[in-house]
């Protein structure tokens, strides 16, 4: 088996942190330490040079590193294909979700998972994007599902679908005919947003920034879930933009007119996950399942 000390220089060696790695593998900062130095006395070499309160990889340290990124590998490869061998799938899984694929998507792919594995237990975490991803970073749960782009070279992001946003307004509204907006024909109406961290956000402001550089939205409200954000909406209170998953229900009772931006705006929904993190069988069968739930919902 993977030697654990490995483990944990292979934590160390990415996040360049005794302090933070010690918080992922749930020990503390003088157990990491002296692991390392029972690794350097193995070597017979320093594997990281601790200077001005900055940590750096000596050039063995950097050796081991690149094969200790290898064998974490294989090791997990085996891992893997031992599991698909042998007993039955059972156990919990930690799960995820920014809160607009938590609301709106899981409850299908919890509900199907559960009835080809009725013995694994699911606990689902709900946030925004920011804050499921930091889950991800401190092993607080074994896979997440999010909203928008996510640029960490610690973990593996792979696209799970690409969802579509468009402009929500009640019936009567002034846009509600038109077949199609552009962003400066919203900043002058009053806009609910959500709040700062929301994957969907982030989307929103990056889109305005792109089509119409130093424009501002005109934020009357700042609310902290799609369904708060529809009903304020529905009251008259302004409109927002929203994933087009969110509002089914709405446009099939007509309560709300949803109409497309131009350019479309579009963001991934992403699988999240630590990159050498040892997983149980069920949390391998519930991403394969996961993946292959995705997969049919572009078809």
């Amino acid at each position: 088996m993977a030697d654990r000390r490995l483990k944990i220089f292979h934590t160390v060696a990415r996040l360049l942190n005794f302090t933070k790695a010690g918080e992922q593998l749930h020990m503390t900062q003088p157990a990491v330490t002296f692991q390392i130095r029972q690794l350097e006395d193995q070597f017979n070499t320093r594997l990281f040079d601790r200077t001005h309160n900055k940590v750096t990889l000596t050039e063995a340290g950097k050796q081991v590193y690149m094969y200790a990124d290898r064998i974490l590998k294989l090791y997990e490869d085996m891992n893997h294909s031992i599991t698909e061998m042998t007993g039955d799938v059972s156990g919990g899984v930690s799960l995820g979700a920014s809160t607009t694929i938590a609301e709106y998507m899981l409850p299908l792919l919890i509900g199907e998972f559960k009835v080809k594995y009725p013995d694994v237990n699911i606990s689902l975490k709900e946030s925004n994007s920011e804050d499921i991803i930091a889950m991800v970073e401190n092993n607080v749960v074994d896979l997440a599902i999010v909203e928008g782009s996510v640029n960490n070279k610690n973990l593996i992001v792979e696209q799970c679908r690409v969802d579509q946003l468009v402009v929500i307004m009640p019936n009567n509204h002034a846009l509600a005919k038109e077949k199609e907006l552009h962003v400066k024909d919203i900043l002058e109406h009053p806009f609910i947003c959500r709040e700062s961290g929301s994957g969907t956000q982030e989307a929103i402001t990056n889109y305005v920034e792109q089509q119409s550089p130093h424009s501002m939205l005109n934020v009357c409200f700042e609310l902290s879930s799609p369904e708060a954000i529809k009903g304020a909406v529905e009251a008259g209170m302004g409109i927002s933009i929203v994933s087009r998953a969110s509002i089914e229900k709405e446009l099939r009772l007509g309560t709300l007119t949803a109409v497309e931006l131009t350019p479309p705006l579009e963001r991934p929904f992403s699988f999240v996950r630590q990159r050498y993190k040892f997983k149980s069988r069920a949390a391998d069968e519930l991403l394969d399942f996961a993946q292959e739930f995705c997969r049919n919902m572009k078809a």
